[in-house]
């Protein structure tokens, strides 16, 4: 079980710019207690899982950058500049 020491309480509650009553300090260190007591369970069961492939990956073969010459899209586009396409502004700098 995590314990919390009162001077470690008051210490956080100065740095959270808190105010803790005395008689608060029995019931919040509990309750803070029990908070990193479950952390601590949920991380003990939850380092044995493995983390899930991401949905888009390709695990068969490796990412690799092919060159293309991007003249042919950008002869068609309705404007570009600088080997990038003109699109009209829709955010404001506001």
């Amino acid at each position: 079980m995590a314990k919390l020491s009162k001077e470690e309480l008051l210490h956080l509650a100065r740095m959270s710019g808190l105010t803790v009553q005395e008689e608060e300090i029995p019931t919040i260190l509990h309750q803070i207690e029990s908070v990193l007591t479950y952390a601590e369970r949920v991380t003990e069961i939850a380092g044995d899982a493995q983390d899930p492939a991401p949905k888009n990956s390709n695990i068969f073969r490796a990412d690799e950058v092919i060159p293309c010459d991007s003249s042919v899209l950008l002869a068609q586009a309705p404007d570009a500049q600088e080997g990038f396409f003109v699109v009209p502004k829709i955010l404001s700098n506001s």
